[in-house]
């Protein structure tokens, strides 16, 4: 015999499992939806009519005031019709006594439908319908014809109704459900705005969560709640079993309790919001905690869809019988789930934008490193592969670059060539030219300004430093630099922090220089036009770039190059060169090096008649090149000591006599910038002349008119 404990224990186990087994459920359908569970529990006689006085209230004038009721007796479930108007119906049948309702009877009340289930999972199939769906043949007491008096079925909801449901926010869709008081409504959307305002600042998903349970707390009397997302890419028919917690507040002792695997596959199958109430001790909706217990009074639990997809679910719950949550909660947390799966899907959005641009970003080195620096420097002569052989030396140090050489030789494309050579080949690579701007404007572009920090400055800009930032800056025409700017530009090459014009924060970089000149710069600092630091410190390293009369071997290749370049572009059917045009090509001194080139095979693929561009389609200048310009006057006028700068100040002078002080013509003769001109006018005090000139030019005023 057991022990007397024993016995106890067996009897109180079987009483308790004998009180879960006569739980039952109603499940109220609305036309071909389902709007409401209402769990029958042991004990308690639930009534149904249209006064406000029953538990369960249906709002439809065939149904009487007080119309049946629902009881246990001896274990099953009975309904009684109250002596209604017109009637109560199970299946096809019109009671007229106490009827034992079996599971998946469906109950007829007016234009209501109920159906009666043992077990809440047989309620929500996953076909997504009702049990007991049968055509159903009504006596004409019980008639389904409409009525001018029809309100929405289940109106009005009592404590302790199970289940609500929706599908939409009403408070996001204009016209949409019960519309709530013009107050109410007008702080619901002042929070919502807040909320989606925040959201889209937010930068990953655990914060847009946490935004949203921070509102949420506010509005409910919750005191726990999760949200749960499904992983980027999950199949959509997982059941929630892919969920993830992402974000979690609770308010009360016990910790927060994920939500029912039941409820979560339910909410995300059927893609509708569910409030239920008096859920304690149910295992389907409720979470159990560590003990076993289930605490929740009340639950609600919001999909979060964007479109057909649902990304995830909002669970809150409240463990205090007293203050659970009513239907305009339900409303607002399904606003709050629909603003955050904007939030949600603009941020998977950005991320897939990020994705796709650092994927980019990594093909495009792969390009490079496989097609090599030859495919940027076109050329097999020894000089182009010398200059190969330092650029990939140049490119595994940190060290600044400068790059010397003419004019169109071609100095940014090996400082390119330099930078996707390096392992800064990721960042930026940013290029500014030093003599097209003031020594103002260069301070603004190279360092940034702050908005209203001088005339003109109505917005703050970020300058070439800031932008290069872990990546290359190359600065063109080094040597034109005002003065005042290279000490500025010194201390950040050094290392140091500096400012924007008008700002006082210090801003730090990783910036690696490239420097590039056509000057002759030891020149320039003998004459104190140029910074002897900042000279030594830019030439850390030197690649000196030869002009192209020193390659002349590498003319047929880079004429086939931009040939192919501009056909492709025109569309022209040109085929290649002449022999005459080759030799002609090959024979030219190029005193504009590799632009002029370019230039002239553009012109030629413009105008060429034929398929094949010939020595009289290439238009060649007949300025010489430096050397040949310098050949020229010792043979004409033997040798005469003199420096480099009084040698340009004569042949500038003599140019701009040559062209009437045509400013214009002058400075493409001598292969510069017309603001370059204009500066070495001023450096070498040539103003005057240009001012007696320019009078000569003037015409002699007339005498006046005798009258």
């Amino acid at each position: 015999m057991p022990p007397q404990g024993g016995r106890a224990f067996a009897s109180s186990a079987n009483c308790e499992g004998r009180r879960l087994s006569e739980i039952a459920y109603l499940v109220i359908r609305e036309g071909s939806k389902w709007t409401d569970v209402f769990r029958l529990v042991p004990g308690q006689v639930i009534t149904i009519g249209r006064a406000p006085t029953n538990q369960i209230i249906i709002k439809d004038d065939r149904c009487s005031r007080s119309h049946a009721e629902l009881f246990l007796s001896e274990g099953r479930w009975v309904i009684r019709d109250l002596e209604s108007r017109n009637g109560t119906v199970v299946g096809t049948q019109l009671i007229k006594q106490d009827w034992p309702l079996e599971s998946g009877d469906v109950i007829r009340i007016g234009r209501s439908q109920l159906v009666f289930v043992r077990n809440l999972s047989d309620a929500f199939p996953e076909g997504g319908t009702v049990p007991g769906r049968e055509a159903i043949d009504l006596p004409p007491a019980v008639s389904d014809a409409p009525s001018e008096s029809d309100v929405d079925v289940l109106g009005g909801y009592e404590p302790t109704t199970i289940t609500h449901r929706r599908n939409r926010a009403a408070l996001l869709e204009a016209g949409e459900g019960c519309e709530p008081s013009p107050a109410e409504a007008g702080q619901a959307a002042a929070r919502l705005c807040r909320l989606a305002f925040e959201m889209g600042k937010a930068p990953d998903a655990p914060t847009i969560a946490g935004l949203a349970l921070d509102v949420l707390f506010e509005v409910t009397r919750a005191d726990g709640g999760g949200v749960l997302l499904r992983p980027r890419g999950s199949a959509q028919i997982s059941g929630g079993s892919d969920l993830k917690l992402v974000a979690s507040k609770t308010g009360s002792q016990w910790a927060y309790h994920r939500v029912s695997n039941f409820l979560a596959a339910t909410v995300l199958r059927e893609g509708e919001a569910v409030l239920a109430r008096n859920v304690l001790d149910d295992s389907a909706i409720g979470s159990r905690d560590s003990k076993g217990e289930i605490h929740a009074a009340s639950v609600i639990c919001a999909p979060i869809r964007r479109g057909a997809e649902t990304l995830g679910l909002i669970h809150l719950y409240t463990t205090d019988a007293a203050a659970a949550f009513t239907p305009e909660n339900l409303e607002f947390t399904l606003a709050v789930a629909e603003t955050a799966a904007v939030a949600l899907n603009n941020l998977h959005r950005q991320e897939e934008l990020a994705e796709n641009l650092t994927q980019a970003r990594t093909e495009n080195v792969q390009l490079r490193e496989r097609l090599g620096v030859q495919s940027e420097l076109v050329g097999r002569s020894p000089a182009i592969r010398a200059i190969s052989e330092e650029i990939a030396r140049a490119a595994a140090t940190r060290a600044t670059v400068l790059i010397r050489g003419e004019s169109g030789v071609g100095k940014e494309l090996v400082a390119r060539a330099v930078h996707y050579s390096s392992p800064r080949k990721a960042g930026p690579f940013v290029c500014i030219n030093c003599a097209a701007l003031s020594e103002e404007l260069l301070a603004s572009e190279l360092f940034g300004h702050e908005k209203g920090s001088f005339t003109g400055a109505f917005e703050r800009k970020i300058g070439k430093f800031e932008l290069a930032h872990q990546g290359t800056l190359m600065l063109d025409e080094i040597g034109e630099m005002n003065p005042g700017i290279q000490a500025k530009f010194l201390r950040v090459l050094e290392g140091y922090p500096f400012e924007r014009l008008g700002g006082s924060k210090p801003i730090q970089v990783d910036v690696r220089v490239i420097a590039a000149t056509n000057r002759d710069l030891e020149k320039e600092v003998i004459q104190g036009r140029f910074r002897r630091d900042l000279f030594f410190r830019l030439r850390v390293l030197e690649i000196v770039v030869p002009p192209l009369r020193k390659r002349l071997e590498d003319v047929p290749e880079l004429a086939y190059y931009f040939l192919n370049k501009f056909r492709e572009e025109t569309g022209r059917k040109i085929k290649g060169f002449t022999p005459a045009a080759m030799d002609r090509l090959t024979a030219y001194r190029w005193p504009g090096n590799v632009r002029e080139l370019k230039n002239v095979i553009e012109r030629a693929v413009v105008l060429c008649r034929g398929n094949l561009i010939d020595a009289d389609d290439l238009l060649l200048s007949n300025l010489a090149t430096t050397g040949d310009t310098a050949d020229a006057a010792l043979q004409e006028r033997g040798y005469r000591p003199c420096s480099l700068a009084d040698m340009e100040r004569a042949h500038i002078l003599a140019t701009l006599r040559h062209t009437g002080w045509n400013k214009s013509r002058a400075a493409y003769i001598l292969g510069i910038e017309r603001s370059t001109l204009d500066r070495k006018i001023r450096r070498y005090a040539l103003e005057p002349e240009a001012r007696s000139a320019a009078a000569a030019q003037e015409p002699a005023a007339q005498p006046p008119r005798p009258n």
